[in-house]
């Protein structure tokens, strides 16, 4: 029977090797740190994470399709290692664990019977967190529950605890004062506003951080009895994930007005104006703007009837640190059959075919790689019967890693008679959502038309996604 820890507290182990696994909703790395006495590695092998994953006493086990875990041999951990800390990192530098349930850490014996249990609560703006760490007291192992985050950046935590970082950036230059602006003659006209001038330079947000007070208010309280635990490097502020807010846009070529009257006010929650529909004409593929609409007719009228929806994306490679990577980002093409606003059927990785067998899935691209579409999905427009009024295509990431690490995700359209491509719609930069809703072929007038969509969901799979899509269904 597992104990249940709350934040500071702490628990004897009496096993030889005992692992640390963790639960969390959003894709994430475990990594270690052993420190002495003072807080600090020895050196930078005393780290243990997915680019170095053993050292002295400890072993990332990896996890396929989840987070890895921490092996800890307790006979192997050297004398003079006071602490092993186990941190968990978002893999989303730009997210934080607000946006997600809290993570769990636990701690098994070799045999996988869980010993202790910590739910990390309380955090909001950080992505990296202290979860726990094994210590030494008296001779004896413990393992103490302790859920400090940080908001500063996997850099900073590392350096605090005397890791070296090879590619740290260098510090901000110098800011040198702008002369004082000269105000003209009344005489001489207005100086005309400068065009095409290069953005001011914004400040530097990486800058290291200005070195803590002394870490009295950090230490963990006590429990159960015992010395005063050594202090842990202190927490980063949230100023340095910040960023400013950028939503005013400057208005260039405006030219002065005088002795006019003042314009009348913007008209408030006025719609967007219509994409203008546009027709497929052979050899000339048409590049498809957000909510842009195509009538599913080959020039010269005719109706296309068996089409194929070619889904692609790149995962965006990770690098600095510690070494390089690319994301293990495995996303699900999936296409959604609507009688109205009524869900009928779904062809995904789950069901390579719909029920009618109108749509076929080509089958599941787990990582990506590769040029060209990553997942297939063909349509047979004649097949599809005739209650069903709407076909959504979707791309949904099943172990919720966000778009904002995907690029050159794209969705098109392939005449599959000739295999010749009529439409394509790119998605421009990454979005905080781990699902979207890329395009939909739908019915007007006994009519097949295509829209493009590009919207956000929150979603890692068809099951999640189908709730969200009524706002799509009207033409």
């Amino acid at each position: 029977m597992s104990v249940s820890l709350a934040k500071g507290q702490n628990g004897p182990l009496d096993v030889s090797d005992v692992v640390v696994s963790v639960q969390l909703a959003a894709a994430a790395d475990l990594s270690a740190l052993l420190v002495t006495s003072n807080g600090k590695v020895r050196s930078d092998a005393d780290f243990v994470f997915f680019n170095q994953p053993t050292g002295p006493g400890v072993q990332l086990v990896p996890n396929p399709g989840g987070i890895a875990s921490l092996r800890v041999s307790l006979a192997g951990v050297p004398a003079d290692i006071e602490q092993v800390r186990a941190v968990i990192t978002l893999d989303d530098a730009s997210s934080n664990f607000g946006r997600t349930a809290a993570p769990t850490a636990r701690v098994s014996d070799a045999a996988g019977n869980v010993l202790y249990e910590y739910v990390i609560d309380g955090l909001t703006t950080e992505s990296i967190v202290i979860a726990l760490e094994v210590y030494r007291r008296q001779g004896a192992w413990k393992v103490r529950a302790v859920g400090q985050g940080y908001a500063g950046g996997f850099a900073a935590l590392v350096t605090d605890h005397g890791v070296s970082v090879d590619d740290a950036p260098p510090p901000p230059p110098t800011p040198v004062a702008a002369p004082a602006p000269i105000t003209p003659p009344s005489s001489v006209a207005p100086t005309p506003p400068a065009y095409n001038q290069p953005p001011q330079q914004q400040p530097s947000y990486n800058a290291p951080p200005v070195p803590p007070a002394p870490p009295a208010y950090n230490q963990p309280p006590a429990y159960n009895q015992g010395p005063t635990p050594p202090a842990y490097p202190p927490a980063q502020q949230p100023a340095y994930n910040q960023q400013p807010t950028y939503n005013q846009q400057p208005t260039y070529n405006q030219q002065p007005t005088y002795n006019q009257a003042p314009p009348a006010p913007p008209v408030q929650n006025q719609p967007p104006a219509q994409q203008p529909e546009v027709s497929l004409v052979k050899g000339r593929p048409v590049s498809l703007t957000k909510g842009q609409k195509v009538t599913l007719r080959k020039e010269g009228g005719v109706a296309l009837t068996m089409i194929q929806m070619g889904l692609g994306w790149d995962p965006i490679k990770k690098s600095g640190l510690f070494g390089s990577r690319t994301a293990d980002v495995d996303l699900d093409a999936s296409a959604l059959l609507y009688a109205d606003g009524n869900l009928v059927d779904v062809c995904y990785y789950g069901q390579l075919t719909s029920k009618d067998g109108s749509v076929r899935h080509m089958g599941d691209n787990l990582t990506g790689d590769g040029d060209g579409d990553d997942e297939v999905m063909l349509v047979d427009l004649q097949r599809v019967p005739a209650h069903v009024t709407t076909v959504i295509f979707t791309v949904t990431s099943y172990r919720g890693h966000t778009f904002e690490q995907v690029s050159n995700a794209f969705c098109r359209l392939v005449d599959s008679t000739t295999n010749s491509e009529l439409a394509r719609y790119t998605l421009q930069g990454g979005m905080a959502f781990t699902g979207m809703v890329m395009a939909k072929v739908y019915r007007v007038n006994g009519e097949w038309k295509l829209q493009a969509i590009g919207e956000g969901i929150q979603a890692k799979h068809a099951g999640e996604a189908a709730p969200q899509l009524g706002r799509f269904l009207t033409a």
